[in-house]
């Protein structure tokens, strides 16, 4: 079973910084990729910014691009999101998913963290 661990949330006003931290009860290598999702309120779940273990490759929603990063340490099977210049909109809830896809099947599966809160307000 995959345990994901967010924490790192908090109350900043806005153009202040946070970075939430995900870890992983196993080596991020197990996966094939872990996402970061923010959940406004009253809002779906969107997907924000991804990571690869292998290679760190990144990818980003647009709305976020140039204010946000992700990175992983593997070593210690944390992937972080580092958030810049934060907004208003950017209040809500951030959870991580893991992903694995099945190399024979292709079958997915998604293993969700309990969520950490963030607000930006002045």
């Amino acid at each position: 079973q995959v345990q994901l661990v967010e924490s790192g949330g908090g109350s900043v006003q806005p153009g202040g910084s946070l970075r939430l931290s995900c870890v992983a009860s196993r080596s991020l290598f197990t996966f094939n990729y872990i996402t970061w999702y923010h959940q406004g309120p009253g809002k779906q779940r969107e997907a924000v910014a991804s990571i690869t273990p292998i290679g760190g490759s990144s990818n980003y929603t647009e709305s976020v691009k140039g204010r946000f990063t992700i990175s992983r340490t593997t070593a210690e099977n944390t992937v972080y999101l580092q958030m810049d210049n934060l907004k208003p909109e950017d209040s809500g809830t951030y959870y991580c998913k893991a992903t694995i896809i099945n190399r024979f099947s292709r079958r997915v599966f998604e293993h969700w963290g309990q969520g950490t809160q963030v607000t930006v307000q002045g």
